[in-house]
């Protein structure tokens, strides 16, 4: 899904996201989903329905796969990722965390 930044691209992360030391993002080297198109971890905006139930049953599908699904859902728990299928949790399952954090 993400990438890691290039070496030297990132000085200083912003308050509340993981520093941006290659430690902390070299488990998505190991990811199942590495050389997979993202689309099917994001809804297109006009995305509902089967359709969206289907492609993220198939994006889970992946992520049940994956040496470092662990990994992925606990980064996206940490900075509030708001958007997509990440370690086999999609946004609305994330969505109750969310909303606590926020609080």
């Amino acid at each position: 899904m993400r990438r890691k930044p290039p070496a030297g691209a990132v000085s200083k992360a912003p308050e509340g996201l993981p520093s941006p030391l290659l430690e902390n993002w070299e488990w998505q080297d190991r990811a199942a989903c590495k050389d997979v198109n993202p689309e099917l971890f994001f809804a297109a905006e006009s995305e509902r329905g089967l359709r969206k139930r289907a492609r993220e049953l198939l994006a889970k599908s992946l992520c049940g796969t994956c040496p470092v699904r662990r990994e992925c859902a606990t980064h996206a728990a940490a900075v509030g990722e708001m958007y997509g299928v990440w370690g086999g949790v999609t946004e609305e399952e994330r969505e109750p965390a969310l909303h606590a954090r926020q609080r």
